[in-house]
This record gives structure tokens, C-alpha cells and sequence, in this order.
């Protein structure tokens, strides 16, 4: 196999209390931000309403669109400026939702800036009962693929296990909700989907941990629980430095080159690729760690 690194030999476990804190302060800040915002976010997809995209030449300032939008009898709609000169993102809440919004916010941008050039580049309208519908479903589909995952790594490894593992995912997915709640970002069926390919990355790289971790503990019968998980982890560095880089370049593309419609998807799966790298080691192993450590001294405990 294809290693960039030889010979590791990090001591992990010995500062698994640090990281700890570390993980403990992160997902802190997320349920903060998230108190304070009164919750996620949610866009479009879950509340109902309508999703503008539009390309205005030449470009006014946010300021004229947001006005052309209130005279077109869309009150309170959020209007936000994009990277690109011109490109504006306007989202009306269900509530205001008339039969053509997008054709209304023209001829109102038209009759401030004559001979203004109007693209519409996007529309996304959903029903306010879809979008509590859509809501539900969401959350259902996260909470499953987090109970299915803790009963296979129970079935397939050891229920020791199970408990890091689940505890990891929920980790890595909440801090990556807590980002997109601090960077004051919209939770879409985008943004789901890339929790629940946190989900996945994060199982996949905690597997691949717990796989060594068995093979080295039935070899290594004699060994300390530390030094067998400290062994594993080395020995998977590389395998998981390879895989975690490679998917971070491709995000990292998604990001830059794919547009504004996914900007949200990569910057939460970015997010989640960090921490899930992360979690495999110091919150998965950690914890599984910790779980052997207590049930053997209370084992011993009983036999005294």
C-alpha cells in the first residue's frame, strides 16, 4: 500500500484528555451559536417561500434591489449580494409568495434603473407544508443513519466500541451544524446532505481505525490497551492522511470553482472532513479507550 509516513510512533492516548477539552469547547460554541440564533437556519427548502437568483447589468447596490423588491409587495424579503457584480440572492418568505414574484421584482428594478439587463438565474419556490414536511424527513434520515451506524459497529466489532463511535458521529456532525451556524449560513437539503456525508466519511475513517485496533489487540494479547491503540492508530496515519487530503483538495475545489448553489454544501463538508479526521482518533479511539479502562477496573473491583 502507498504510505507517505514511516515509522510514526505518537504517543495519541496520552493527550486524549486535552482533546477532550478541545472537542468539549467546540461543540460548546456551536450550541451557543445555535441558542443564539434561536436554531438552525433554515432556508427555503424548509420553511416555504421563494428563492431568487438574479443577475442585474449594469450593477446597482443592494440597497436599490432591496427597495424594488419592497415596492414589488415583498416586504421583509432577505436580499444578498453575491461575489459576482450584479448578482443578488433574494429569498421571500411564504407568506408574501405572489403568483410570479420573479417577473414583479424585475418590472420594480426596471422602474428604478431604466434599461436595466434582468437574468433570472435561479428560481426555488416550496409550499410552507413541504417545506415542514421536507423539515421532518431531514432530521428522521440523520437520526436513523446515527442509530443503524451504532448497532452495526456493535454487531461487527465490539459494543464497547459502539458508544465512541456514535459519539464521534454525533461530534462531527453537530460542530459542522454549529459552523454553519456561526458563519450565519442557511440549513438546505444541501446542507443535509452533507451532514449526512459527514456521517458516512467520519464511520469510514473510524472503521478503518477499529479494524487495526482488533487485528493488533488478538496479536498483542499482553500489551496495554494504550499501547495496542497507539500502535493502530500509527499504523493507519498515513492510510487516513491520503484519503482525508484527497478529499479535502476535491471540497476545497467544489468550493471556489462550483458556484454559489454549492458554496454551502462544501464549506459544511469541509468542515466535517476536519473534525471527522479528527474524531476518529481522539474521540472514537479516545472513548473506546476509556470505556475498556473503566469496565476493567470495575471488573476488578468485583473480584476483590
Amino acid at each position: 500500500m502507498f504510505q507517505i509516513l514511516h515509522g510514526v510512533n505518537v504517543d495519541w492516548m496520552r493527550r486524549r484528555h486535552i482533546a477532550y477539552w478541545v472537542s468539549g469547547l467546540c461543540v460548546l460554541a456551536s450550541a451557543v451559536s445555535l441558542i443564539l440564533h434561536g436554531g438552525p437556519r433554515y432556508g427555503v427548502d424548509f420553511t416555504g417561500g421563494t428563492l431568487l437568483e438574479i443577475a442585474v447589468t449594469p450593477a446597482p447596490p443592494a440597497d436599490v434591489v432591496r427597495a424594488a423588491v419592497d415596492r414589488a409587495g415583498f416586504v421583509g424579503g432577505e436580499i444578498q449580494a453575491l461575489q459576482e457584480p450584479g448578482q443578488f440572492l433574494i429569498r421571500i418568505g411564504a407568506t408574501t409568495v405572489g403568483s410570479d414574484p420573479a417577473r414583479a421584482i424585475s418590472d420594480a428594478i426596471r422602474a428604478t434603473q431604466s434599461g436595466a439587463k434582468i437574468e433570472i438565474l435561479r428560481v426555488d419556490a416550496v409550499g410552507p407544508r413541504v417545506g415542514s414536511e421536507l423539515r421532518g424527513a431531514a432530521i428522521k434520515a440523520v437520526f436513523l443513519a446515527l442509530g443503524l451506524i451504532l448497532i452495526y459497529v456493535a454487531i461487527r466489532y465490539d459494543w464497547r466500541y459502539a458508544g465512541g463511535a456514535v459519539v464521534a458521529l454525533f461530534h462531527d456532525v453537530f460542530i459542522a451544524l454549529g459552523a454553519v451556524s456561526m458563519a450565519n449560513r442557511e440549513v438546505t437539503l444541501t446542507v443535509v446532505a452533507a451532514l449526512l456525508t459527514i456521517a458516512g466519511f467520519s464511520i469510514n475513517d473510524t472503521i478503518v481505525v477499529f479494524d487495526r485496533i482488533r487485528e493488533r489487540k488478538q496479536a498483542l494479547r499482553r500489551e496495554k490497551p494504550e499501547t495496542v491503540m497507539n500502535l493502530a492508530v500509527n499504523e493507519t496515519l498515513s492510510r487516513t492522511v491520503i484519503t482525508s487530503l484527497t478529499v479535502t483538495l476535491t471540497v476545497l475545489a467544489l468550493y471556489f470553482l462550483g458556484g454559489e448553489v454549492i458554496h454551502d454544501f462544501s464549506f459544511t463538508l469541509l468542515v466535517g472532513i476536519v473534525f471527522g479526521t479528527y474524531s476518529s482518533v481522539y474521540v472514537a479511539s479516545a472513548l473506546a479507550l476509556d470505556t475498556q479502562l473503566y469496565l476493567e477496573r470495575a471488573g476488578s473491583r468485583g473480584k476483590k
